[in-house]
């Protein structure tokens, strides 16, 4: 199939869900690889599987599945010659337990899924090897039972390691060398058993050191006491292992040689899983079985939009009897779209051997090919405008078409002037039809409704629209035109009946009366405009609450703000003079004010603010040089670069 319809129709997505249904990773590769298939029959054999195991899993929950995890890294394992391991070899065992449960399983299904059951056949039950890995392996380890040898082996072991921590125990206990042990606790360095010693009584306590603490004050020494047991206990492990290396490698043998058979079953397993998942995605979206046929017919009952679930509005869908292209008409986001998308969809799905979300009865076309172009796909790597990119796809569409090919257009001929779009749009429709698609398309245009009319083996179809609620219907009508919707919307909202009228006139060249035409007096929903306006006028309401405050705020501000500021020329009234603050407001309402060279101390009452510092002085000016004498700036100087012997800073 044409990987930009697969992509468009949005068919990955489909698998993606399919997948979440299966166990194993085999399957879900299985569903990755799933496309639609090319021939009727085999079509056909995988929708009756699909029917089968969806009557399987309507009567029962518990479906002996295995996950197969990690059973690919076994088989390439087992073609390379290594050596399995305990946990390997259980898994095997627990896929062959679950191929014996399969096996019976299915025995009891032959009636409501006698081709699907009759799979369980080909798989082989391999009793000895599963008895044998049973007897041998227990929770991913090598069990006693494996061998005479080896329980005799671990018998000894047990009782080496006993007689060690017996002697442990007796030193711990030992007031002989209670002041040496650091902790009473036994431990393990490099498989020998340890005790912790104070590192200053190393000496005194007979043993070998095997690992001291980053400290240093602590040294593991193994008792002297017990070196001999510990000799032995080494030699029977070393034996242990040699002993599970036999077992593992002639349990590895007895698989590798069923390994044809394993195969197998690891192959039926996983085909298993990957139709149970079917089976269980067909019950999910209440799917249903459909036939095939050889004559580009498609019929759809009550078909829904999988992704989309029940709430999707049905859709009764039929194409390729009586006319093999359908033009719809219809305002935005009235369901054209997706309609198209559910017919190309529920066909890619159904010829891929799924059940769709359709009634029972529905046909589809064995199709070639399904090519589409839908959205805008405009592309902004390649610089292409929405039409240029529509009209690259439309090419290779036309390129490509066929009588086995559905070929779904939204909204041909757009993006471009209106006059040319249609003209574009009426060549491709007579082009693909010519060549015998079956062709499903959208448009706005007027002239297609009339193409559609008067062209052989097209029909019109619409989207509904409910002009009391000013909704679209999601329904499909076949055989019906779209009408414009746009002044009778635009009367339904309260706009003048003349101004319609006269709206009419402009693009029709004829005159209708709109005076008449009265609407079921419905409860409309509160306009949205009207929830605008109450927003609007809310947030204007707060934005003056908060300028109320803010400007009492600043009021407030202001009236703390001193009346002066240091270098402020200020008239002085008692004095009939000006001067300079050179010291802020004090608690009795006082500045100091230089007059003359001289500092005093005047009430604000008698001052008034000659000219402002920022009109004398630079910014950051030093007002230490009107205020300070030249003595004092001199010695400051020197203080600030740290030369502080007999110097001395009296503030003047």
């Amino acid at each position: 199939m044409n990987n930009k319809a697969v992509e468009i129709l949005e068919f990955n997505k489909i698998k993606d869900v399919l997948k979440e249904f299966a166990l194993s990773d085999l399957a879900k590769e299985k569903i990755d690889k799933l496309e639609p298939y090319m021939d009727i029959n085999v079509a056909k054999r995988h929708m009756r599987e699909t029917t089968e195991v969806r009557a399987i899993v309507n009567i029962s929950s518990s479906i002996p599945i295995h996950s197969l995890k990690g059973i690919t890294i076994i088989q390439e394992k087992l073609k390379k010659g290594m050596i399995l391991s305990a946990e390997e070899l259980e898994s095997i065992g627990s896929l062959l337990k679950d191929v014996r449960r399969l096996k019976n399983f299915m025995k009891t299904k032959e009636q409501v899924a006698p081709t699907v059951s009759s799979y369980g056949l080909s798989l082989y039950e391999m009793e000895e090897v599963e008895l044998e890995i049973e007897k041998s392996i227990s929770r991913g380890m090598v069990d006693d039972r494996a061998s005479n040898k080896l329980q005799k082996i671990r018998k000894k072991i047990f009782i080496l390691e006993e007689r060690i921590k017996s002697k442990l125990d007796n030193i711990l206990r030992n007031d002989k060398y209670k002041s040496y042990i650091q902790d009473s606790l036994v431990s393990q360095r490099n498989g020998r058993y340890v005790i912790p010693i104070k590192s200053e009584h190393k000496r005194n306590f007979d043993g070998s050191i095997h690992d001291k603490s980053q400290s240093g004050s602590t040294v593991f020494i193994e008792p002297a006491e017990v070196k001999k047991y510990q000799d032995e206990l080494e030699g029977e492990k070393f034996e242990e292992e040699k002993e599970v290396y036999r077992i593992l490698s002639e349990l590895t043998a007895m698989v590798a040689s069923y390994e044809r058979e394993l195969n197998i079953n690891i192959e039926g397993m996983s085909y298993y899983d990957f139709l149970f998942a079917k089976g269980r995605y067909s019950k999910s979206i209440d799917g249903n079985e459909v036939t095939f046929n050889s004559q580009n017919i498609i019929k759809i009952n009550s078909g829904r939009h999988p992704l989309l679930g029940n709430n999707a509005v049905p859709l009764d869908f039929t194409i390729g009897e009586e006319y093999k292209g359908l033009v719809i008409t219809g305002p935005n986001t009235g369901g054209k779209t997706v309609a198209l998308k559910t017919v190309g969809l529920l066909s890619m799905m159904a010829q891929s051997g799924l059940h769709v979300s359709a009634g029972k009865n529905s046909e589809f076309a064995m199709l070639g090919d399904i090519l589409a172009d839908i959205g805008d796909g405009q592309s902004i790597e390649q610089s292409l405008s929405t039409f240029s990119s529509h009209i690259k796809n439309i090419i290779n569409i036309l390129e490509m078409a066929d009588k086995y090919t559905l070929v779904i257009l939204d909204e041909v001929g757009s993006g471009t002037d209106p006059g040319e779009g249609m003209g574009i749009a009426v060549a491709v429709l007579e082009k693909l039809y010519e060549k015998g698609s079956i062709i499903c398309a959208t448009t706005h245009y007027n002239e297609i409704k009339d193409f559609a009319k008067d062209h052989k083996g097209f029909i019109n179809g619409s989207m509904e629209f409910d002009v009391n609620t000013l909704k679209p219907k999601y329904k499909l009508n076949i055989g019906r035109p779209g009408e414009s919707n746009a002044f009778l919307i635009a009367l339904r909202l309260g706009m003048d009946s003349k101004i319609i009228e006269r709206a009419h006139e402009v693009t029709y060249k004829e005159n209708k009366d709109y005076g008449d035409i009265i609407f079921d007096k419905k409860v409309l929903e509160k306009d949205e405009i009207e929830e605008e306006k109450e927003k609007h006028y809310q947030q204007v309401s707060n934005i003056k609450s908060s300028n109320k405050i803010n400007q009492k705020i600043e009021r407030q501000k202001q009236s703390q703000k001193p009346m002066f500021e240091i270098g402020d020329s200020v008239f002085i009234s008692f004095m009939n003079r000006t001067g300079i603050i050179c010291e802020e407001e004090n608690s009795k309402g006082e500045y100091g004010v230089m007059v003359m060279k001289k500092k005093i101390k005047i009430n604000k009452k008698r001052l008034s603010k000659y000219i402002s510092k920022g009109e004398l002085y630079p910014e950051d000016y030093d007002f230490d040089i009107v205020f300070k004498s030249k003595k004092y700036r001199k010695v400051n100087k020197l203080l600030n670069k740290g030369k502080k012997e007999g110097l001395i800073l009296e503030e003047e």
